[in-house]
This record gives C-alpha cells, sequence and structure tokens, in this order.
C-alpha cells in the first residue's frame, strides 16, 4: 500500500528517539542516569488539585462528551487571565499546545502554503508543518542577538504563499525570553503584511516578571486580525500527562478550528479541563511557589556550569531550558549527545533536533532535576571525552 508521503517525509520524534540511546541499558549506582531530556515539571500536581479531581470524578459526569471548543467556564477563565480584550468566545480548549499548533495551522494553510519558523525551531511545530505540506522557512537566529529573531529579517523572508510567523516566548529551546517591543514588531509585521502571527506562550508563566505583559498584542483591539496565541495548562500547573491547552484567536478562526478538533479528540477530556479550571481559580499561591523553585534551578545551573571550566558554553537560557554549545566543531550534535548519553548517563537533547544549522549545540531542560543536582551536570560535561 501506498503511504502518506508528507507523513514519511517527517523525522521522528526526538524524544522518544533519544529515549532509545539508552534503551536496555543500566547505570550503575555511582552514575545514575541524569535525564534533561523532555521539558515536564519535576514536581509533581498540587495536592489540593488532585483532591479537587477526586472529588470531581465522583460528583460530576466527565465521562461523557463536552462542547467542543471546550468547557465554557475554563474558556472564560483563561480569557479573564489575560487580561481585557479577551472574550470566551475566542478560546478554544485543545489536548495540550501541541494540538493547539496543528488545528491552527490546518485552519490557516494548504499544502504549499509557507510559514516562518525562528532556528532553532520546536521540533514539533516543524512536523507539523511537515506533515500537513506546509513549507518552513527558516528565520536563523544569531547568536550575537542572543538568538532573538529579528523581524526586518524576517520581512525579508515573506512570499506570497506565507500564511504565519510563529514565535515561542520563553522560547523552546533556548529559554530565551523576547522582550515585549520584539514581540509587538512582529505583531506589526505580520498585522502590515496580512498574515498570521502565531505566539505559542507555553512558558509565559515562568518568566521573571510575570506580573508585566509580555507583550501588548492583546492592547490593541483589531488584534483578532492577526494574532493566534498558544497556551499549555502542562507547565505552570504539572498537567502534562492530562493533555490540555488552549487556542486564543478570532471567532472565524474557532470557527474553523471547531471543525479540525471534532475530527481529531471531539473534545479534550473533560477531567483534563476541570484541572485546568482548578488551577486558574484556585492555584495562583502554588505556582508561584513552583515558578520560584524554577529560577533556583536556572540559578544552580548557570553558577555549576560556570566552576566546571569544560569548554561547553551557555548560548542562551531561561528558567526551564538552557541552549548550551558543545566544544566539538568536527562532531555532530546528535553524536555528542548520544555519547554523553551513553558514556556519561547524561541524556539531553541534540541541537540538531531543533534545526539542520543546529550541530553546535543541545537543550539541556535542567528544570526537570533539582538544584543539588546541577554540579553532577557540569562534572559530567568536564569529564567527557568524545569517542
Amino acid at each position: 500500500m501506498q503511504l502518506n508521503r508528507f507523513v514519511c517525509q517527517t523525522e521522528f520524534p526526538p524524544v522518544p528517539e533519544a529515549a532509545s540511546w539508552i534503551e536496555n541499558k543500566t547505570f550503575s549506582p555511582d552514575q545514575p542516569l541524569i535525564d534533561v531530556s523532555q521539558a515536564v515539571p519535576g514536581y509533581a500536581t498540587a495536592p489540593a488539585l488532585l483532591e479537587h479531581l477526586a472529588q470531581t470524578l465522583t460528583q460530576t459526569n466527565v465521562a461523557g462528551y463536552g462542547p467542543v471548543p471546550g468547557m465554557h467556564a475554563l474558556r472564560e477563565a483563561y480569557a479573564d487571565s489575560l487580561g481585557t480584550g479577551v472574550d470566551a468566545s475566542q478560546v478554544a480548549v485543545t489536548a495540550g499546545c501541541n494540538q493547539a499548533f496543528y488545528v491552527a495551522v490546518a485552519a490557516l494553510c494548504q499544502p504549499g502554503s509557507n510559514v516562518i519558523l525562528p532556528s532553532p525551531w520546536y521540533f514539533n511545530h516543524k512536523m507539523s508543518l511537515d506533515m500537513l505540506g506546509v513549507e518552513a522557512l527558516p528565520l536563523a537566529c544569531q547568536t550575537d542577538d542572543q538568538l532573538i529573531p529579528d523581524p526586518q529579517r524576517a520581512a525579508e523572508l515573506i512570499t506570497p504563499a506565507t500564511r504565519a510567523i510563529v514565535l515561542i516566548s520563553p522560547n523552546n529551546p533556548t529559554g530565551q525570553v523576547y522582550p515585549a517591543e520584539v514581540i509587538d514588531s512582529f505583531y506589526a509585521l505580520c498585522r502590515d503584511k496580512g498574515i498570521a502571527l502565531i505566539i505559542d506562550e507555553t512558558y509565559r508563566d515562568f518568566r521573571e516578571h510575570p506580573a508585566q505583559a509580555p507583550h501588548h498584542i492583546f492592547a490593541d483591539p483589531d488584534w483578532p486580525s492577526t494574532a493566534i496565541h498558544l497556551y499549555s495548562f502542562s507547565k505552570a500547573y504539572a498537567l502534562a500527562g492530562y493533555r490540555v491547552g488552549a487556542l486564543v484567536a478570532a471567532q472565524a478562526i474557532i470557527h474553523e478550528v471547531t471543525k479540525v478538533l471534532d475530527c481529531i479528540t471531539i473534545c479534550a477530556a473533560q477531567l483534563s479541563q476541570h484541572a485546568a479550571l482548578y488551577g486558574l481559580q484556585h492555584a495562583s499561591a502554588w505556582k508561584e511557589e513552583k515558578r520560584q523553585l524554577m529560577f533556583s534551578r536556572a540559578d544552580a545551573f548557570k553558577q555549576a556550569m560556570g566552576d566546571a571550566g569544560h569548554g561547553f558554553e551557555i548560548a542562551a537560557m531561561g528558567p526551564y531550558f538552557a541552549y548550551v554549545k558543545h566544544p566539538y566543531p568536527h562532531l555532530p550534535s546528535r553524536t555528542v549527545a548520544r555519547q554523553l548519553a551513553e558514556h556519561s548517563a547524561l541524556l539531553a537533547l541534540p541541537g540538531d533536533m531543533f534545526g539542520d544549522d543546529q550541530g553546535d549545540f543541545l537543550r539541556v531542560a535542567f528544570a526537570n532535576v533539582s538544584a543539588e543536582t546541577m554540579p553532577a551536570i557540569a562534572a559530567r560535561l568536564a569529564r567527557h571525552r568524545p569517542q
């Protein structure tokens, strides 16, 4: 039988690939595996939230279908959390932020369209575009610019087939938080060119100053003509396995997205939506405690890396990730990452998984591990010798 060439030409998921490097491998007690490959909260869900879900299971019918674009109460609560300018009718609840991105692109693009992706990019964004037959136009981010994308360079890439520019801030994989003025400039560019700005703000709760607006998009009454905002409840409330996210856009886009959602999941799991709603309404103090925890881990990682003298250099970082340049220019990052996993029991993702021009880098998701583990990460990098 013949298979879909777009799917066949899409890369295999990077996290399972990296996990296969250590499959069936036994690590010694004096050097246990340190896994910094996948961005998951390194702590448990809030006990009060879990207690609420236990009560919800017995008191509410969550086994049936819900509205395709999500529970109205959750849509309303999330719209309120973004401040003025957003209405519940402009919110769709999705089964995670990856699904939000996929359905947004499905609503905007068709085979032959293109979308501008800053490089390094989040691999699932690139994979989604490839599956849908949409060309990804790389927007190279320079280390001299702290890996922050340049709107002027993006403008030079726009063609008649361009449907959107994608931003992630705080960024995955670099951790970099884009200045509000940069995001605002991209928004103005997309508005002037009549294309969409898709902004993935999965990690927006982990900025240094969360009370400050990350941008001013929603202050523009005409934002629905240009902006599509994506979010995940996974990181802020430790709900990764519950698969619940959100997409915010014009009502006309929500209408089209609802068609796609109905064919994929019908609706996000109702129990997961109750979890997200409880988090928004009752877990602010818990979320703030975890934000501070993430920054303490970032500080510990930065200090450990500065003390080691190993040749690995932090190119950019935030409270969840560090994007690290490795000191082996003759080796592709996949080789470096695999050898670190196999010989040093340190599992990180290679930059090759985030773009064809990223062979000099590794992504370290240090938020997954405790502050006390950071010196061990640096020490293993220092001891590593390429095979």
